[in-house]
């Protein structure tokens, strides 16, 4: 029997609690050691495991299962997928064309396209049974790695085809909320390959195989500004007010690591502003798939953090902005 909105939302709503605030992260950032973590962690309903990324990990498939089985039409959560899609398809072409194994331990799930088939497609140089949006990317990454070893142009090709695919994919669904939380994930990404490429001396013609286009976004104006350099590029975007980027120039001012901050939350906010104030759609599946992830983000913050020695002050100053 089809599961109604109604159903799934409540369901959610009620698994929206467990969900980690605040105060949890307090909690996990008083922890001295990884075990003591995995402890907390195990304390709080992720299971006996004391290895973290397998806890992780266990958690993870737990929440796909649980989304697929609630989701009334779980394809509203691929585009959120497409990004392991083309990990998926990088590892594996980087590991065949090196005759190793190894990639097959860094295949991720979920994803929307069967490990076998990108497997399958790489070493057959056959791109035909791959989902039509990745066939031409896929073929071209390939010709790049293969006959110029430029991995990073190889793997700007893919990324740029998945960012295209987001935004064709959340104009489907006609939902609001996707639109412009995918515009804004892509003028992100958009901007920190120009930030980069600023940093690094990219010629126009690699920002043109990386950026993708979207309508409101001047591509052609970021990419006469990056060329420049960092200065230049910097002087411009200080004047884009849209997606906040002004203000997004004044983190990067500070560093960097605060410019990515930045975006990251800027994106949570659009969520929780979106689906935690709506009781219809797939928004509600959307913010819980999203709060769940940005849990597994700050536990593998605090992690690392612990793990390498970093100081409290620190480790919290990397966090970012939680749907809990």
């Amino acid at each position: 029997m089809a599961v109604s909105y109604e159903y799934s939302i409540g369901s959610v709503r009620a698994r929206e609690t467990a969900l980690f605030g605040k105060t949890d992260a307090e909690q996990l950032l008083g922890c001295k050691t990884t075990a003591e973590l995995c402890q907390t962690l195990s304390d709080k309903g992720y299971g006996s495991v004391t290895d973290f990324d397998k806890m992780l990990d266990r958690h993870a498939q737990e929440v796909w299962r649980y989304l697929k089985s609630v989701a009334p039409d779980p394809a509203v959560f691929d585009p959120f997928l497409l990004s392991t899609d083309a990990h998926n398809f990088k590892v594996t072409l980087k590991g065949i064309m090196s005759a190793r194994d190894y990639y097959k331990d860094l295949l991720l799930t979920p994803c929307t396209v069967a490990h076998a088939v990108i497997i399958d497609a790489v070493e057959h140089r056959s791109m035909k049974a791959l989902p039509a949006w990745m066939q031409d990317a896929a073929a071209e990454a390939y010709d790049l790695l293969a006959h110029t070893g430029d991995a990073k142009t190889s793997d700007a090709v893919l990324d740029k085809a998945v960012m295209t695919e987001m935004l064709r994919r959340s104009d489907r669904f006609r939902s609001a909320f996707l639109i412009d939380y995918f515009r804004t994930l892509v003028f992100y990404n958009n901007i920190k390959i120009a930030l980069r490429g600023a940093r690094t001396g990219a010629d126009a013609a690699y920002y043109r195989q990386a950026m993708a286009e979207f309508a409101g976004f001047d591509r052609d104006k970021i990419i006469a500004a990056a060329v420049k350099g960092e200065e230049a590029l910097t002087d411009v975007l200080s004047k884009v007010r849209d997606c906040g980027c002004d203000k997004a120039m004044e983190a990067y001012k500070a560093s960097p690591a605060a410019f990515e901050k930045f975006a990251d939350d800027r994106l949570m906010l659009l969520a929780k502003e979106s689906c935690k104030r709506t009781s219809e759609g797939a928004e509600p599946l959307l913010g819980y798939y999203l709060g769940e992830e940005a849990q597994k983000k700050a536990l593998q913050i605090i992690y690392s953090g612990i793990k390498t020695g970093t100081s409290t002050d620190i480790i919290r100053e990397r966090l970012r902005e939680m749907y809990g």
